[in-house]
């Protein structure tokens, strides 16, 4: 996998942060989630970040770093600020997540928090995100942490029937709020696998903590892959990844589904192979396991290569040897023009080269909501629908 980076873009956007990314994997969890800043990062939060804001209440709050805090430090402050919010609104859990600022003061938050748990009795987190890495980080620790801290020892089930699944990696930033959830949702219960839970969008406290009585777990994004890692360590579930995208794709998926159930092996439908080098390949940018599956299913549907541009740090085991991992604006202009055809969010448009055909697929956790009611449900036969409208 080819590894290119740069400084400094003109244009390009930045995906959002890990310290959004923490917010976005525990808002329908019960707990407190504090962002440790200044004041900002709320307002990026909740306005371009967090679709769910403002019709589904959630503990989520700004610790108001001041600038003498910063400069001469006062830990005690955090934590008693922490200790009093624990005190009123007694969350299920309380974590504070990282920014610039307390970066370079260098604050230790891991040490904070286990300060805090020791005062109020309440379960606290603190994670290390530093506002520099990608919403995929911090929701893929927030994952993590909360599963390892929380889920029980559960014997499984015995099986009847279909697989049952959770679903792994699933926020806003990466399926938005336009039905796509939902239709997954629909398409497993629909061919008979059962939805134990889904981490961590539309299911209850006690729905997530029956996370290992499924039978397999779906890793949906790339910052549920931690989290599928460490259920195969605890319940020795299996694991599928990708995203069934188009009537093509899903048949394989469920096949795929039902393998690993059998087998107790992990599965990649989606995982690329090597691609041609004779000829122009599409290109897809944007999230791992998202593009490699919009990949697989435009191979299906097309008969055509394509390849992958992945600007996050986590590739979801998703991604072949020829595909790259880009950020500079300069390198993404150079790739699309050895394409013919460019799948990304609209803000990639602005760096198309000329006479490259340009379809739009926006990202939340990219563009946030500017484009928002444009962005289709993209599973089963509703993929199909959407690529029959770009007339490719």
């Amino acid at each position: 996998m080819q590894l290119r980076m740069k400084q400094s873009n003109r244009i390009l956007s930045t995906y959002t942060a890990d310290v959004s990314g923490v917010c976005s994997a525990l808002y329908e969890m019960g707990g407190m989630t504090v962002m440790h800043d200044a004041s900002g990062c709320n307002s990026t939060y909740n306005t371009h970040d967090e679709p769910r804001w403002y019709n589904m209440p959630s503990m989520v709050y700004i610790s108001g770093l001041t600038e003498t805090e910063a400069i001469l430090g006062d830990d005690e402050k955090l934590a008693r600020d922490l200790v009093d919010g624990i005190n009123g609104l007694h969350p299920r859990f309380c974590a504070v997540a990282g920014t610039p600022i307390p970066t370079m003061m260098g604050i230790d938050l891991s040490g904070i928090a286990r300060l805090v748990e020791r005062r109020t009795g309440t379960p606290c987190f603190g994670f290390k995100t530093t506002g520099m890495q990608s919403y995929v980080v911090g929701a893929s620790m927030a994952l993590e942490a909360v599963a390892r801290r929380f889920c029980p020892e559960t014997p499984k089930k015995v099986r009847s029937g279909k697989p049952s699944v959770n679903l792994l990696g699933v926020t806003p930033l990466d399926f938005s709020v336009t039905g796509t959830v939902e239709a997954l949702r629909s398409l497993l219960t629909e061919n008979g696998y059962p939805v134990c839970s889904c981490w961590a969008m539309g299911s209850s406290w006690e729905e997530l903590m029956q996370a290992g009585n499924a039978d397999v777990n779906l890793v949906v994004s790339s910052a549920g892959l931690t989290l599928a890692k460490f259920f195969r360590e605890k319940y020795g579930t299996p694991y599928v990844v990708g995203i069934p995208m188009g009537e093509a794709l899903t048949g394989e998926y469920l096949a795929e589904i039902d393998n690993a159930a059998e087998t107790g092996e992990n599965r990649y439908p989606v995982k690329g192979g090597k691609i041609p080098t004779n000829g122009k390949a599409a290109l897809i940018i944007g999230e791992a396991v998202w593009a490699a599956s919009m990949r697989r299913a435009y191979e299906l549907s097309t008969g055509k290569p394509a390849k992958i541009l992945c600007p996050l740090e986590l590739d979801g085991e998703t991604l072949a040897p020829e595909d790259l991992r880009i950020t500079g604006e300069r390198e993404i202009g150079a790739e699309m023009a050895k394409s013919d055809l460019v799948i990304a969010d609209p803000i990639y448009e602005y760096v198309l080269p000329k006479g490259i055909s340009f379809v739009r697929f926006p990202h939340e956790g990219y563009s946030g909501r500017i484009w928002r009611k444009e962005i289709p449900v993209f599973v089963g036969k509703d993929w199909d629908t959407w690529w029959e409208t770009t007339n490719f």
